[in-house]
């Protein structure tokens, strides 16, 4: 039985943000976990579910996904098949628990745990030659950062900072919760400090108290020879900065080619079409052929045939990963011209005269066949 698209199983676009892949998720973990969900097929879906966000939810995997579908994820690596449960942020019990009722076993969220920043997207538009080649750009990205005057506590002075009162520091509260699993200690955000387990008398003016500040930051993006158009290049730490003290997000550059005006791309070869004339096609000529390294002299063959392909080895796409190039093909165009003299038509009515040829064989031949078929 094949397996579900996992972006339909949890009904977002293939475009859908982290932040919409996790809320979708936890839709889905609220209406078809086994311990509380009366819904038919409930742990299959939960499963599914919980499968699908395992892998949208990790970039790298996302990416092999999107590339190879269920072929390019390795499920053994996943956390499937003993518990039904990934290993992403509500892969356990215990959280799909807090989710439900806001902690259980006095294990809450805290919003003063340490956590990364979040992932930023960033769309380059780069040259043909340039993605064959390689290059180098400077980008400017707008992202969060560490507040400078305060160093990220959201404070005017370090004095202004202390322990909030009410939950003493830890930044949630406990109390007692009826459920349809019985009578549990429950805990939920200190409404005080909003879970930081801090309070702040006196904000810092230049970030109000955020501990961050919105900034455009200037980073330099090595594009490498070969990458190919929607590629992703992964950036550590230059996305969003972290919450209490946790890494910075990555920053993901995607890729954009533009399109050549001769050459067009398959893969790490080349392909690139040569007009010539009907004269050089039938005596044969040596030409010159446009590459992206230069102009290159090719000899045409006598008799060459339109349509026919020439390769011109090493003259490709460097390969991504590895040594060498790809190869150029050659596809001929002849060219007929579309006005003749009337000396150029005689030398062509001469030149099938002594060459023995009808003027219209393949016409003629056609008319016989037709006929032949009617009984004519």
């Amino acid at each position: 039985m094949s397996k579900k698209d996992y972006y339909e199983v949890l009904g977002v676009d293939e475009d859908a943000s982290q932040k919409e892949i996790k809320k979708a998720y936890r839709k889905m973990a609220k209406k078809y976990h086994p311990d509380v969900s009366d819904e038919p097929n409930a742990e299959e879906k939960f499963k599914e579910a919980s499968e699908a966000y395992e892998v949208l939810s990790d970039e790298e995997k996302r990416a092999k996904y999107d590339r190879f579908g269920h072929a390019g994820v390795d499920q053994d690596q996943a956390g499937f098949g003993q518990g039904g449960f990934g290993q992403g942020d509500f892969g356990s019990f215990d959280d799909i628990f807090d989710m439900f009722f806001g902690g259980g076993g006095g294990r809450g969220r805290r919003k003063n745990a340490r956590r990364k920043g979040a992932d930023l997207k960033y769309n380059l538009r780069i040259d043909f030659e340039e993605a064959v080649f390689g290059t180098e750009k400077e980008i400017t990205v707008p992202r969060t950062e560490e507040c400078d005057n305060c160093n990220g506590t959201g404070a005017k002075s370090d004095s202004d900072v202390e322990t909030c009162a009410k939950c003493n520091g830890s930044g949630q509260i406990k109390f007692q919760q009826k459920t349809p699993l019985g009578q549990f200690v429950q805990t939920k955000t200190c409404d005080r400090c909003n879970g930081t387990g801090k309070f702040i008398k006196d904000p810092c003016p230049a970030c109000n108290g955020k501990g961050k500040v919105k900034r455009r930051r200037t980073v330099t993006v090595n594009v490498p020879a070969g990458v190919e158009d929607g590629s992703r290049l992964r950036m550590r730490g230059e996305g969003e900065t972290g919450e209490n003290g946790g890494p910075a997000g990555d920053l993901f550059v995607v890729i954009n080619v533009r399109s050549h005006k001769l050459f067009e791309r398959r893969g790490d070869d080349i392909l690139c079409e040569v007009p010539i004339s009907f004269v050089q096609a039938i005596l044969g000529d040596e030409i010159e052929v446009p590459t992206l390294d230069g102009k290159v002299k090719f000899k045409i063959p006598e008799g060459t045939q339109p349509g026919t392909s020439f390769r011109l080895q090493d003259k490709g796409v460097p390969h991504l990963k590895g040594r060498g190039r790809g190869d150029q093909h050659i596809k001929v165009k002849v060219v007929i011209p579309e006005e003749l003299g009337e000396e150029q038509k005689e030398l062509l009515r001469k030149f099938a005269e002594i060459s023995g040829e009808e003027i219209n064989p393949e016409e003629k031949g056609f008319f016989r066949k037709v006929k032949k078929a009617l009984g004519m």
